[in-house]
C-alpha cells in the first residue's frame, strides 16, 4: 500500500489539501450513519470520508463535476449523494451541528444571541432560474443574503435574484434565522436595508421578531479601506465562501442548490477551525538537504 508524503499514514491515494480534518468528520460521521434508509440495497462502495473529500474537492477547486481527478470518488456517486443530501436536508443538519460544536470550542453558548446581516451580488456563469441585474453593483446574477453570528458563522442564507432588494430579501432571511435561532436578540445591518427611503425592516423586526436592528453607516470622513464595526464579522463572512472557487461566481442553475454550496463553504471553514486551523502544517515536504561537495 502506498503511503501519503503529507499525513504519513497508508491510503490508495495522495491527500488533497481540501480533505476533511479527522476532527469534524468525527462529528459528521454519527450523523451520515444515523440517517434512515428509505430502500434497501447493496452495500455502499466508497467510504462517507471519500464522498465527502470528493464533493469538498469540486468546492474548493471549482471544476466540473466530470472533471474530478479519477483517484477520486467517481463523479455521478459524488453528484449523486450531493443532490441526496441536499434534498434530505442532512446538509443543513451537518452545518447545525458543526455550529454548535465550533460555538463550543470558543466558548460560547450553543445558541447565538446576535448577529449581522449582509447581501452580496454574484455574477452568473450559467443560465438557471433567478437570474437579474443589480443595477447599483452592475452585476448580472443572483444574490446571496446572509445571517452570521457573532463569530461570523451562518445562522440562515437565501439566494435571490440580483434584482430584489436588500429590504425584501432582507426580512425573508432575518425570519429564517429567527426560526433557526429562537435566541437572536439583536442585528447589526447597513444603510442598504434601512435609509432615509424606507426603514421600515427596523419596527418591523422588533415587532415579529423580537430583534434590535442596528443601521452602522460608514463615516463619511474615511477614506479607502476601513473596518466598520460588526459588519465586518459578516464581510468577512462573505470573503470565506468566495474563497471557495465554486462560489466565486454562481454556476448554479437552481437557487436551492447555490445555498447548498454556500453551507458547504461553511462546512468546510468550520471544519477547519475545529482542526486547529493548522491541519496542514507538514503540507509542504520540506527538501532533503544536499550533500556537500568535498
Amino acid at each position: 500500500m502506498k503511503t501519503c508524503d503529507h499525513c504519513g499514514e497508508g491510503d490508495r491515494r495522495q491527500c488533497y489539501d481540501s480533505d476533511l480534518p479527522d476532527a469534524a468528520y468525527a462529528v459528521i460521521e454519527p450523523i451520515l450513519n444515523s440517517r434512515p434508509k428509505t430502500k434497501s440495497g447493496r452495500p455502499m462502495e466508497y467510504p462517507w470520508l471519500e464522498i465527502l473529500n470528493t464533493i469538498l474537492y469540486l468546492l474548493r477547486t471549482g471544476c466540473q463535476w466530470r472533471n474530478l481527478p479519477h483517484d477520486l470518488v467517481r463523479w455521478w456517486v459524488a453528484y449523486r449523494w450531493f443532490r441526496t443530501l441536499s434534498k434530505d436536508g442532512t446538509w443543513r443538519v451537518i452545518h447545525d451541528e458543526l455550529h454548535r460544536a465550533v460555538r463550543r470550542l470558543e466558548g460560547r453558548a450553543d445558541e447565538p444571541t446576535a448577529c449581522s446581516m449582509d447581501a452580496q451580488s454574484v455574477q452568473s456563469a450559467e443560465g438557471g432560474e433567478r437570474i437579474g441585474f443589480d443595477k447599483f453593483k452592475h452585476c448580472r446574477g443572483r444574490k446571496r443574503n446572509l445571517v452570521v453570528d457573532t463569530l461570523g458563522f451562518t445562522c440562515a442564507r437565501t439566494v435571490t435574484s440580483a434584482t430584489v432588494s436588500d429590504r425584501a430579501a432582507g426580512r425573508d432571511v432575518l425570519t429564517q434565522a429567527k426560526n433557526r435561532h429562537p435566541d437572536l436578540a439583536k442585528g447589526w445591518i447597513d444603510g442598504g436595508y434601512a435609509n432615509v427611503v424606507d426603514s421600515s425592516i427596523i419596527p418591523w423586526a422588533a415587532q415579529e421578531l423580537q430583534i434590535d436592528l442596528e443601521v452602522v453607516k460608514r463615516s463619511d470622513d474615511i477614506k479607502g479601506f476601513a473596518v466598520i464595526p460588526w459588519r465586518w464579522v459578516v464581510e468577512r463572512t462573505n470573503a470565506w465562501v468566495s474563497a471557495h472557487r465554486r462560489c466565486a461566481r454562481d454556476y448554479e442553475r437552481l437557487t436551492e442548490t447555490s445555498e447548498t454550496m454556500i453551507d458547504l463553504a461553511m462546512i468546510d471553514v468550520m471544519a477547519n477551525r475545529l482542526a486547529g486551523g493548522t491541519r496542514w502544517r507538514n503540507w509542504r515536504t520540506e527538501p532533503e538537504p544536499e550533500a556537500e561537495i568535498t
